[in-house]
């Protein structure tokens, strides 16, 4: 048995999430369905981590285990010849068996756009969101100082969070401007389920005045959902990159 790993970019517009549902179109479900193709049988795969609906990818990871004996690189065509056009398998190798795509992760990275235009754009719709006020970057860099490291952050997770330990690492967050375009990145250990997007509605808060910059320290001290701000729209999130230990 060979092990399989893959990295995947996918426009995340028209799917219920990346993971399989029932009656649902989803990514992973359009990619297992290749696998069944190929192998004849069902075929799971497994990911860095799940994304929503709406959400998008750049550098997503998932592996699979096979018993098929061509050549690594033919995946690469046979994936791309059958997959929807709005997802693309871009690199393909042949890992050890201990490798796992979700739990050998020590970091990711995030991406989320911010189009500043002053009115919205048809071709931005699905994949930024849209805040035609004015925000203060220097403002959001002062709030964003308060939640590197790590942290409990209770406050910046969806009260559906399973996980009980809350405690997680950011490393930078960062942000980019270009024209009407802001682009946060985000990179850390891991993220809770919202969470990115959590702290993404709350900096914009910031920088439109609605709070100080201290008010992210009291946020994350409070431990609590209902101190924290919106979430921030699913179509500004792009899981933009994952690590691992052995990567060059």
């Amino acid at each position: 048995m060979r092990r399989i790993k893959c990295t995947v970019q996918y426009d995340g517009t028209w799917y219920a999430g990346y993971q399989v549902q029932p009656n649902s179109k989803t990514i992973q479900g359009e990619i297992e369905k290749v696998l069944e193709k190929i192998h004849g049988k069902p075929i799971r795969i497994s990911a860095s981590g799940r994304t929503d609906a709406g959400v998008h990818a750049i550098g997503q990871v998932f592996h699979f285990d096979t018993d098929t004996k061509f050549p690594v690189e033919k995946w690469l065509p046979i994936f791309n010849s059958q997959l929807p056009n709005d997802i693309v398998v871009n690199h393909v190798e042949e890992v050890a068996g201990s490798f796992h795509s979700r739990f050998g992760s020590i970091e990711k990275e995030y991406q989320y756009k911010v189009y500043r235009g002053p009115h919205k754009s048809p071709f931005l719709i699905h994949h930024a969101y849209h805040v035609p006020h004015s925000l203060s970057v220097q403002k959001m860099e002062e709030a964003s100082r308060y939640l590197l490291g790590t942290h409990d952050f209770t406050s910046f997770c969806s009260a559906k969070t399973e996980v009980e330990d809350k405690v997680r690492t950011i490393f930078t967050i960062s942000m980019e401007e270009e024209e009407n375009m802001l682009t946060f990145s985000l990179v850390g250990n891991g993220f809770l389920y919202n969470m990115v997007r959590i702290i993404i509605g709350v900096l914009i808060e910031v920088g439109q005045g609605k709070r100080a910059p201290i008010e992210v320290k009291e946020i994350l001290e409070a431990k609590d959902r209902r101190a924290g701000g919106k979430t921030a729209p699913a179509q500004g999130l792009y899981l933009y990159r994952v690590k691992y230990s052995n990567d060059n």
